[in-house]
């Protein structure tokens, strides 16, 4: 009930009779009253004027299965959207559902997430209210040596998403890394789950810096939220406006990148999910990266230039050339000899950063 009295509310920008909303949705006074007071509770400026009704004033950034199923043009995803306020971690919830006999595709959210993990072992912080946690669990009837090209296709969706609704141009660091302005903004980890010969899981977790306005010292060189470079961003079209002394039609621009300012952690994970539905399609056609290859090279930090490749069996260096349809990384080396690199065990660095 709650959720169709704000979309009511939503779809209407005068105000609403407190009749309107009993007949439309089979209630009674008390019935709306009470769900207009919960919304209010979350955060929701309703205003409320005897003989008129309600009128939605202001809505919170608020993250919530509700609003994330608002955003999403898709019938793709299995609904519900399972959402914690929070959570360990949304990878090893999405496992457990599934297990449990959820369908898939399956979005597990959450607001905060205390125990995620990164590639390699390493540990992901969700800093409180500020980051984006999902996992999108997977049954796909694919050989398991392709699940670990979903990540890469994953990829290219998050990078789609934060463009379509920031207006950021992010690029993909070779192979889960989303980065802007050469610092990593989102992770993700691919998790595959076999019984016997066959996958019975793919779990394909994502985590997005959004509103963090500062990092600690130790990673504050390679790291960045949205908000962050949103601010940035702006700043430099606000300078770049009053240096040219602001025409109609810049000004136009101007406004257009304020307005993207005003997005919600639920909006971009919503695009995040209908961007992927698209490439996974492309995937699924083909069985690997042929359909992406180009888009995601376009896009690639560090395409034609000096890497340094960790491997634990010997570091190297080369030139990043791209990659194969099944997305290892192409290394030319001095002497004109191309690797493949794949994952793994493997990290690529710049030579002089995370990202020259």
């Amino acid at each position: 009930m709650k959720e169709q009295i704000l979309t009511a509310l939503r779809e209407n920008n005068d105000y609403v009779s407190g009749q309107t909303l009993c007949d439309t949705y089979g209630v009674s006074r008390t019935a709306v009253w009470k769900a207009v007071n919960s919304l209010r509770n979350e955060g929701y400026e309703i205003d409320s004027v005897q003989n008129r009704g309600y009128k939605l004033i202001n809505s919170p950034e608020i993250y919530s299965a509700g609003e994330i199923e608002k955003n999403l043009h898709t019938d793709w995803i299995n609904r519900p959207v399972i959402f914690y306020p929070e959570t360990g971690s949304t990878n090893i919830d999405c496992k457990k559902l599934l297990e449990e006999g959820k369908n898939a595709p399956l979005l597990v959210a959450a607001a905060n997430q205390n125990a995620g993990k990164g590639r390699r072992g390493r540990g992901w912080e969700s800093p409180r209210d500020t980051s984006i946690s999902f996992s999108l669990g997977l049954k796909p009837d694919i050989e398991p040596i392709k699940a670990p090209m979903l990540t890469l296709v994953m990829a290219v969706a998050v990078r789609d998403a934060i463009a379509e609704i920031t207006g950021l141009q992010a690029q993909i660091k070779w192979p889960n890394d989303i980065v802007i302005s050469g610092k990593k903004v989102c992770g993700i980890l691919t998790e595959m789950n076999l019984e016997e010969t066959y996958i019975s899981s793919v779990i394909i977790g994502v985590g997005i810096n959004v509103g963090q306005t500062s990092f600690p010292e130790e990673i504050k060189d390679r790291a960045t939220s949205i908000c962050l470079e949103r601010s940035w961003q702006m700043k430099k079209e606000t300078d770049k406006e009053v240096s040219k002394k602001t025409t109609a039609a810049k000004s136009e621009t101007k406004d257009k990148t304020a307005d993207s300012g005003n997005i919600t952690r639920s909006e971009l994970t919503a695009a995040c999910v209908d961007c992927f539905e698209k490439e996974y399609e492309t995937f699924l056609q083909t069985l690997d990266l042929s359909g992406l290859k180009e888009r995601y090279e376009q896009s690639m930090a560090g395409m034609n230039k000096p890497v340094r490749v960790l491997d634990p069996k010997g570091e190297f260096e080369g030139i990043a050339r791209g990659i194969t349809t099944d997305g290892q990384l192409l290394v030319e080396r001095d002497d004109g000899k191309i690797d493949k690199v794949y994952a793994g065990e493997v990290s690529v660095r710049g030579i002089y950063g995370y990202i020259d």
